[in-house]
């Protein structure tokens, strides 16, 4: 094929591929999709009313059965079967007095007892808070599991099963009911998920759904949380329904068959749950719950599930696209499957490093003589979630997020003159929160003068002169820093930089230098990928296997070239040390989905940074380069 002239996989798109564009007096433009937003519907389970109707037998959502050691066959839940099970659930809650003030609290991964619950509190206009299942599997101290229940004081909590037990005992009042799947819990009385599902529909949940409308609070959805405790997003039915019509209108293809997603993103942020599980429910399409991770391990049940399904749209993070992209290299199985009918790839949470955007490039062209789209967003919590996308096949490369969505107001804020100057998009539109729950303050805040919110990530136009090319996403605003010269450091595009130079054994950098002389870093290593520079056992400590010669030698390569490659002090790294220790989740240095958050890593890690600087060229943890 000729890489001049590549041929992509037409999917068909649209909403996002034009712009009116606005020059304000005070230097702010204002951005939006010339294509207006058609109506949605008032409440996300509209549309299970409608598939329910149309396509009774389809199947909404499935899951292996857990039963069977590394699951067995899918177990599966149609539309109307959804439907019937969500209104025996709406009743159960119904007669326990539960509201906003007396949320449901979800403790568990994604599986089918949570999306029955979930949608039967959506049903009877009960607000639910899914919260991340590492807060209380993987927590030591379960610090956030507790602020979160602390913050929404929830009325009933549900988990899978015993292994919640611990969380549970320290974060849950003894006086709020606990529904399990399965099992029971030493000392305290448990309700089985059964009993909710054989309660008989009645009046209560009818009148109850009667009164749902589009500001009817449908979810609370927490931030990550960093150096501050996570946020408690309200999200209104306006919000999803609204969202949902938008993506719609901009991803055209979802409309043209029921799209078919096999996904394990998690279903406590607004990827998996509002935007991913929205998708399926408002097209009449089909989830896969994928149990896999994006990790060496993990990723096996990943594999062997778009071995058996093939998606019609397919949506992870950039680690998991590495992995399937490396696997793909030898497995024909994987590689037919995954390309068969897939009309488009997207990620979210990170960038996608080039190299592996090329790869899929080459293993599309490979099998099926074509390229798959891959595009690209930006979106969060507070805006459930998209709110622009760079959708143009062939023209959009990491670091774009393209253009407005139908129905999204951009505006584009300079902060900073100069050419180190950093502009701030911001967000206005009916997909937008109302605030931050029981946070008047920080909901206050959030938003400026003119209702935009405020997201703190910067942006620049791909090409100036052709506005079409749409935006390039130019790192947070709160990363960047100034060098003790006063220089400026723009820390996104070198963290991107720094981690397509370090593939694949760099998973992630946070930069280092603010009020010094120079800049440095804190390289994260992918410890798995360093094990097989090596050649050691999977289970050989980190301090060995990054102290090894192998290893070590990639990393000063590493640190010479880009010393050698920076252009000034703004952008040469001076020295580096590799982290033995992993980021923490209960510090907030990462997420569930592997974001590393660079300010709690500075934070929690300020004596290394101070050591960083004051280290020898004899200390072993210390890289300089060679050749300054």
């Amino acid at each position: 094929m000729d890489d001049a002239m590549p041929r992509y996989r037409a999917a068909r798109v649209g909403g996002a591929l034009q712009v009116q564009l606005e020059q304000r007096a005070d230097g702010s433009q204002l951005l939006r999709s010339p294509e207006p937003l058609q109506p949605y519907p008032a409440r996300v389970t509209d549309r299970l009313e409608h598939w329910a109707r149309e396509a009774p037998d389809r199947t909404l959502v499935a899951r292996r059965d857990p039963s069977v050691p590394g699951g067995g066959d899918w177990l599966r839940i149609s539309y109307a079967q959804m439907l019937a099970q969500a209104q025996r659930v709406a009743q159960a809650l119904c007669r326990r007095g539960l509201s906003a003030e007396r949320p449901v609290a979800i403790l568990s991964d994604n599986d089918l007892e949570h999306l029955v619950l979930t949608v039967g509190a959506l049903w009877a206009g009960v607000p639910y808070v899914p919260i991340s299942a590492a807060y209380s599997l993987m927590s030591q101290d379960h610090a956030k599991l507790r602020h979160i229940i602390g913050r929404t004081t929830p009325g009933l909590v549900f988990a899978s099963g015993p292994a919640y037990a611990q969380a549970i005992a320290a974060a849950v009042p003894p006086d709020v009911e606990v529904v399990l799947t399965d099992g029971m819990l030493d000392g305290r009385p448990v309700t089985p998920f059964a009993a909710l599902l054989a309660t008989e529909p009645g009046p209560e949940s009818e009148a109850a759904h009667a009164a749902v409308g589009p500001d009817t609070i449908a979810k609370f959805l927490f931030t990550s949380g960093s150096t501050k405790q996570p946020k408690g997003v309200v999200n209104t039915h306006r919000m999803m329904c609204a969202n949902q019509q938008m993506l719609r209108q901009t991803l055209v293809f979802l409309a043209d068959e029921p799209p078919v997603l096999v996904d394990w993103l998690p279903w406590n942020h607004t990827f998996g749950g509002n935007h991913n599980v929205g998708i399926a429910l408002f097209n009449g399409g089909t989830l896969y719950i994928d149990e896999g991770k994006p990790t060496p391990k993990g990723i096996a049940q990943t594999l062997r599930n778009l071995r058996e399904i093939s998606p019609t749209v397919y949506f992870n993070v950039p680690k998991g696209f590495e992995e399937i992209a490396f696997a793909m290299e030898r497995d024909d199985v994987l590689r037919e499957s995954l390309f068969r009918r897939v009309q488009a790839f997207m990620y979210a949470g990170a960038g996608l490093s080039q190299a592996v955007w090329d790869q899929l490039d080459r293993l599309g062209e490979r099998t099926v003589g074509e390229r798959i789209p891959v595009f690209t967003s930006l979106g969060m919590t507070e805006t459930a979630p998209a709110c622009t996308f760079a959708v143009r096949a062939g023209r959009v490369r990491a670091g774009h997020v393209g253009l407005p969505v139908p129905g999204v107001e951009v505006k584009l804020v300079p902060e900073g003159a100069g050419p180190q100057g950093k502009t701030e998009i911001r967000f206005r539109g009916p997909h937008v929160m109302p605030g931050y729950w029981r946070e008047p303050a920080l909901s206050a805040e959030a938003f400026d003068e003119e209702g935009f919110y405020r997201t703190g990530d910067a942006v620049r136009w791909v090409d100036p002169a052709e506005p079409e090319a749409g935006l390039f996403f130019d790192g947070r605003i709160a990363e960047d820093f100034k060098l003790d010269t006063g220089t400026f450091v723009s820390v996104g595009p070198l963290r991107a930089r720094v981690v397509a130079e370090g593939a694949p054994c760099v998973q992630d950098a946070v930069v280092t230098g603010m009020n010094r002389g120079d800049i440095g870093l804190l390289l994260i290593p992918r410890l798995d990928e360093c094990r097989t520079l090596a050649g050691l056992p999977a289970d050989t400590p980190a301090p060995e296997v990054l102290h090894h010669p192998q290893v070590r030698e990639f990393f000063q390569a590493l640190v010479d070239r880009l010393w050698q490659g920076g252009t000034g002090s703004a952008n040469r790294v001076a020295r580096a040390h590799v982290l033995a220790e992993p980021p923490s989740i209960d510090k907030g240095e990462v997420t569930d989905k592997g974001s590393i958050n660079q300010r709690a890593v500075l934070q929690h890690r300020a004596a290394l940074v101070e050591a960083l600087y004051e280290g020898r060229a004899d200390d072993p943890w210390l890289l300089l380069p060679r050749q300054r």
